[in-house]
């Protein structure tokens, strides 16, 4: 993975932290990590998984906590 990829953080993330994510999309991949430990590992999918997961969690959201 490039370090000199820009992440964006989830726009559901909090300053305060919680379950935070970030997002680094390439061409070829889309990378996904944990906001909190951005030297930790990172989940890669392809862009199709990728639309295919963001479109399910569209049409499936959480229950509020």
């Amino acid at each position: 993975m490039n370090d000199a990829q820009q992440w964006f953080k989830s726009s559901y993330s909090s300053e305060q932290g919680g379950a935070c994510v970030e997002v680094a999309a390439c061409p070829s991949v889309v990378h996904v990590r944990d906001s909190k430990d951005p030297e930790g590992p990172a989940l890669t999918f392809t862009p199709t998984a990728w639309t295919a997961f963001t479109s399910f969690a569209a049409q499936h959201p959480f229950p509020e906590a």
